[in-house]
């Protein structure tokens, strides 16, 4: 019988300095969104909140085409759209030639970010349950990897390869599954003419990419005209970002030189994703006034569902999942690493952001009666989950440089570390 693999076992040389560049971006973009939310909130109480909400819903866009949307609806339904195409590039990939084509080692992330989704979702319920309230239960299920690395970056921890490769991935997989949720509970009404339409030009976008056409003046309008169909059809418009982000191929010609198509649109967008689409959303969202809703609104059953869920509810979920693989599969932490490592990460998994404050839109409503509390829940819980995490993790952090030195030993100097070439590994 075979070996189980070590939980938390380092990945190939080329994934990891792979997922290096992609988390230096998403730093960066999670400081940027840090920082939005903070000018947000500043501005939303302020004694010129007014002029804040004024904002937000100044109307631009064609009206004939039912697109004269307000400026927070642009950020939500428009701009997260690269966003999500971005997640879908990055799921594709993962599930193509990344951790997640190998089952043994997609155990573990996949069995986690089921967990952190079912235990918010439970404990959210269980307090709304009978109020009306119960439809935001997906609001605590999801984890922003941008928040997240930006809190890593501001405690400036070392975490191993090992334990970002299982962060990232956890977010994808995390990522997956909110997309599923917005696709099947929060469509309204769906109106089938504009979704079937919305299949001729992603099927010519995807025909195109299958081609490895580059063009921009061409796959660029079959993308808008593929996002303002779904956007039609009462679909999030979001959900056409992904399919649009599944249609491109991960794997490149043997004949052809640089790197497949999927990575090339990911090294295009995502910096457009981090910089630009993520940080004006969360100005947009993030916005609460705590002055006008009162301390009374941290009490509310959904500002308290969200902030459990998130700050709890994640951390049982994940923390839990990673023992139930361990315990049946028999598998032992990799070396070097302990559970307070599995407990810091849980309890990180807890800042859900962007995707949460998306959520909460959908389910009651962008400026509804209780719009502020969703927005103090998911703050609230998020920066719960941050202090903590980075108290834990932070403690750890002389353990983490030691192992960033060993796996940074290069002997030969062939520009790969020694870890990485070792057999057994």
């Amino acid at each position: 019988m075979s070996r189980p693999s070590p939980l938390f076992a380092r990945g190939s040389w080329p994934e990891v300095r792979r997922i290096g560049d992609l988390l230096r971006t998403e730093t960066v973009g999670g400081l940027l969104l840090v920082g939005a939310a903070v000018v947000a909130l500043a501005w939303a109480n302020s004694p010129w909140r007014d002029a804040y909400a004024a904002l937000g819903a100044i109307r631009v866009g064609p009206a004939a085409l039912h697109l004269d949307l307000t400026l927070a609806t642009w950020a939500a339904d428009g701009l997260l759209a690269i966003f999500f195409f971005v997640a879908g590039l990055e799921l594709k990939r993962e599930f193509v030639a990344g951790d997640l084509r190998d089952p043994r080692r997609a155990a573990l992330p996949v069995a986690a970010a089921v967990g952190g989704m079912i235990v918010p979702a439970v404990i959210f319920t269980a307090l709304n349950v009978g109020g009306g309230t119960a439809v935001g239960w997906a609001i605590p299920t999801a984890t922003d990897i941008a928040f997240a690395l930006a809190v890593l970056a501001v405690i400036s921890t070392h975490l191993p390869s090992a334990l970002r490769t299982f962060l990232l991935t956890l977010a994808v997989v995390d990522d997956l599954l909110a997309i599923t949720i917005i696709a099947i509970f929060y469509t309204d009404e769906l109106h089938p003419v504009p979704l079937l339409l919305a299949l001729v030009p992603l099927a010519l976008f995807t025909v195109l990419v299958q081609r490895r056409v580059r063009s921009w003046w061409l796959l660029l309008p079959l993308a808008a005209l593929t996002w303002g169909l779904v956007h039609a059809s009462g679909v999030h418009a979001t959900v056409a970002g992904v399919l649009l982000g599944f249609a491109v191929p991960v794997v490149r010609r043997a004949e052809g030189p640089g790197p497949g198509l999927a990575e090339h649109f990911e090294h295009r967008f995502r910096p457009l994703s981090a910089g630009v689409a993520v940080p004006v959303f969360a100005f947009f969202a993030a916005g609460v006034s705590v002055v006008d809703a009162g301390a009374e609104a941290f009490l509310h059953p959904v500002a308290l569902g969200t902030i459990l869920g998130l700050f709890v509810g994640k951390t049982v979920g994940v923390l839990g999942a990673t023992w139930a693989v361990q315990r049946f599969t028999r598998a032992q932490l990799a070396e070097g690493l302990s559970w307070w490592d599995v407990l810091g990460l849980s309890v990180l998994a807890g800042i859900g952001f962007t995707v949460s404050l998306l959520i909460g839109e959908l389910a009651f409503g962008t400026g509804s009666a209780i719009d502020g509390e969703v927005k103090i829940g998911v703050l609230t819980g998020s920066l719960l989950s941050a202090l903590v995490a980075s108290v834990i993790l932070r403690i750890r952090n002389v353990r983490y440089r030691r192992m960033e030195l060993e796996e940074a030993v290069d002997s030969d100097a062939d520009g790969i570390p020694d870890v990485y070439q070792r057999r057994e590994d």
